[in-house]
């Protein structure tokens, strides 16, 4: 017999018994196309916009090889510098656009329904050719937008419980979602699907810096609203959801 979702022991279970699907709850529901959410965001104002170089990719070891070697990497060399094609190229393998079908823009990682709800923002530590700051990526025009001047090591190294690991990589990525993309159809399942994407761009990283002798190391522990303060959203309509550092590694 199963348990009614209220008694359950906390939001966690809740989550999983009301966000579950039944025959009953999918019947009587059809989109409303009118609401339809815009696929992509960007800035009125930004500080500027930062053009991305297309990857050059080197010779890169097998897939089999790069799954092999897959870690988490949380000591980096502060000293060096992230070049912006690297930058590029994570980026790429993140979110890049890979096709379109009809009215849909396919990128390196799946996302439920197309929809892509997930946006990326960086904190630029040390990369080369961009100042130190906040930044948002556009993956339609493979661009970023600065939106924040300034170092941000020590304020996100203590909105990430003190992770101290983030004052050291060249770049941190932090991942948001902009919620309404997703709930517009899958309605409360919506939830679901987003951190799902959220881990398949996770995953993308780690395989594409290991490809590139990088380093990665996901973050799921943080203040979420320092993070999302830092960054600029809300934590309602749009909300940081997954947090990963990426640099040159101690090996």
């Amino acid at each position: 017999m199963s348990r009614n979702p209220l008694e359950m022991d906390g939001a966690g279970d809740r989550f999983q018994a009301e966000t579950s699907y039944h025959p009953d709850n999918l019947k009587g529901y059809s989109l409303d196309w009118s609401r339809l959410p815009e696929t992509y965001k960007h800035y009125e104002a930004p500080l500027s916009i930062i053009t991305l170089p297309a990857p050059e990719l080197p010779d890169l070891p097998s897939l089999w090889t790069v799954l092999q070697n897959r870690r988490s990497r949380r000591s980096y060399n502060a000293a060096k510098t992230l070049s912006l094609n690297e930058l590029s190229a994570l980026l790429w393998a993140t979110q890049g656009i890979t096709a379109k079908q009809g009215e849909f823009a396919l990128r390196t990682s799946p996302s439920a329904g197309a929809l892509y709800p997930v946006e990326t923002y960086l904190y630029a530590r040390a990369v080369q050719g961009l100042k130190q700051g906040i930044y948002h990526f556009r993956p339609y025009s493979f661009d970023l937008e600065f939106l924040r001047d300034g170092d941000f090591s020590r304020p996100l190294a203590e909105a990430l419980l003190g992770q101290s690991m983030v004052m050291k990589a060249q770049v941190t990525f932090i991942w948001s979602s902009v919620v309404e993309r997703a709930k517009w159809k899958y309605r409360q399942r919506a939830y679901r699907y987003i951190y799902l994407d959220a881990g398949h761009i996770g995953q993308n990283l780690y395989l594409a810096a290991e490809a590139l002798k990088l380093g990665v190391c996901a973050i799921g522990a943080f203040f979420d609203n320092l993070v999302n303060s830092i960054i600029g959203v809300d934590g309602i309509d749009e909300t940081v959801i997954y947090i990963a550092t990426a640099g040159w590694p101690l090996r």
